[in-house]
């Protein structure tokens, strides 16, 4: 088994698009719409096969807000391959202005890791 895609909700498709395009060695399909739901997506692909499914609708943050879920996605991971690709992407993200949560580290558990938020605020590990 592998996990074939995570979805995230998004306010801006294309401005999330365009980031996630940015930082990472992604490749993207056509966009996706709906017209009777007014949904829009793009599926974004790493090389490995793995992708994120980028999704927008209009009602979106409606029914976020009406929910009444308190738990949500903690955070997705990239792994990068090394140690020194690790601290060379982090300080791109810091040169583009991204918000830097936690610096390059080694943590309690082994991994070498920092953790950057995207745009709208989720959370992503890279690791080693």
């Amino acid at each position: 088994m592998k996990i074939e895609h995570i979805a995230i909700w998004v306010m801006d498709l294309e401005k999330m698009k365009k980031f996630y395009l940015k930082f990472f060695d992604l490749s993207s399909n056509e966009k996706y719409y709906n017209q009777k739901k007014k949904f829009s997506s793009y599926f974004l692909s790493f090389k490995s096969g793995a992708r994120i499914e980028l999704m927008h609708r209009p009602d979106i943050s409606e029914f976020i807000e009406k929910s009444n879920s308190k738990l949500r996605l903690a955070h997705f991971a990239v792994s990068v391959g090394t140690k020194e690709r690790v601290n060379s992407l982090t300080e791109k993200f810091r040169e583009n202005g991204i918000r830097i949560i936690g610096d390059s580290r080694t943590t309690g558990d082994g991994y070498y890791e920092s953790i950057i938020s995207d745009p709208e605020g989720n959370l992503i590990e890279i690791t080693e």
